[in-house]
């Protein structure tokens, strides 16, 4: 059995991510378990898969995380706060962590865990695309695989089992197009909660479902493909697919193009990033191609998403300004969640830091100048949206 440590397990990459190891227990263990402040069901995932240490984000929930599995021997190794989350990362004889914490919070965990040598299975994007100038040079030194679980990434890294080095040439990111791939763009100043949340085809956490419907993701997944994959910007494009058959693409040197296809299931990209090099045979839906129908493209509509152009500058940019674009997305989302500005003030808000840190861009930035620029964005965002008060209205 495979020993594994899952960072995020009561969210929605963490809940799957154990439907995988309970249908495959002769061949995946648990070794700890990380989440948030969902105390209900974390003890009754430590009741399930008896981790040997686990973690709740939210330190004044350990009391009653304590209690609530308090007839359990043997007893796991309880721990709170952003210090029991790391220790769960790097703790043990596991092999793998899955990396399913949301936004920023999961780049010290993901860290720690390189640094205790262990591969890191990928589903927070934001620990490359905010630390990436720090993690990749970490990830070589201590030698350990960093595989993507993201459905993206991952078809691209299937697609490149097999393709000699420098056989890569172009990478094709395909796009859902979120909650209004189909509104026009005028109706987008309507826009309320419930409507953003209403993905099409996936079904994700609050803050990568409003993501996909500024195609933010979308931004947020060409600076990992190009940490990820190490291609220029100008040979990582967007197409939008509505259909989310086709995960993504790759062109070869020869313009061969390969294709990665499944019906929409994120279990399938953390099942292979925690069984590669191997394929493990799944009972799972098999993809159907005439079931499937047409699949169809279509390029991006910049002025609906002006959040991808944002991406791409701040990705060129590099330095601490792809920290900086995460963590003031991930407040104005916040905000916008919180129905304290409106849906079309997150692009403005991101916008209006990342131009102010223009000049205090740092080229090779620290893990330090990393964090510092993340908390300095948090906290412009809320400036912003200051500035962009008097226009807000209730979305409610």
């Amino acid at each position: 059995m495979k020993p594994i440590t899952l960072l995020g397990s009561t969210g929605s990459i963490g809940t799957q991510t154990l439907d995988i190891v309970a249908q495959y227990p002769d061949r995946f263990r648990i070794v700890g378990l990380a989440a948030g402040r969902n105390v209900t069901m974390l003890a009754a995932q430590i009741r399930q898969f008896r981790p040997e240490i686990a973690a709740i984000s939210d330190a004044e929930k350990l009391p009653e995380l304590k209690q609530a599995i308090a007839d359990l021997d043997p007893q796991p190794i309880l721990l709170a706060g952003q210090a029991g989350i790391i220790e769960v990362a790097r703790y043990g004889d596991a092999e793998a962590v899955v990396t399913g914490i949301v936004g920023c919070a999961g780049l010290l965990p993901t860290i720690a865990a390189i640094e205790a040598g262990k591969d890191i299975a990928l589903a927070n994007k934001e620990t490359l695309i905010a630390g990436g100038p720090v993690v990749n040079p970490l990830v070589e030194k201590y030698g350990v695989k960093l595989l993507p679980a993201d459905s993206e990434h991952s078809a691209i890294f299937q697609c490149l089992q097999g393709v000699p080095d420098k056989g890569l040439r172009r990478i094709l990111l395909t796009a859902s197009g979120g909650a209004f791939r189909d509104w026009p763009v005028e109706k987008l100043s309507e826009v309320t909660v419930a409507d953003a949340l209403k993905h099409p085809n996936w079904s994700m956490g609050r803050k990568i479902t409003v993501d996909s419907a500024t195609l933010m993701n979308k931004g947020l997944e060409v600076i990992e493909a190009h940490f990820l994959f190490g291609l220029d910007y100008d040979d990582i494009e967007i197409v939008i697919h509505p259909q989310s058959i086709i995960h993504s693409l790759i062109e070869l040197q020869d313009t061969s193009v390969l294709a990665q296809l499944g019906w929409p299931d994120m279990r399938l990209p953390i099942l292979y990033t925690l069984s590669w090099p191997e394929r493990i045979y799944t009972d799972w839906q098999r993809l159907d191609l005439v079931k499937a129908g047409n699949l169809t493209f279509r390029e991006p509509d910049h002025e609906k998403y002006p959040c991808m152009q944002l991406a791409y500058a701040v990705g060129r940019a590099g330095g601490s300004m792809p920290a900086v674009l995460n963590a003031a997305n991930e407040q104005a989302v916040e905000l916008f969640l919180s129905e304290k500005i409106r849906f079309l003030d997150i692009p403005r808000c991101i916008e209006w830091v990342c131009d102010k840190h223009q000049s205090d861009n740092r080229a090779n930035p620290s893990l330090d100048d990393i964090l510092a620029a993340d908390e300095w964005a948090r906290r412009q965002v809320l400036e912003a949206s200051q500035v962009l008060s008097d226009r807000v209205v209730s979305v409610r």
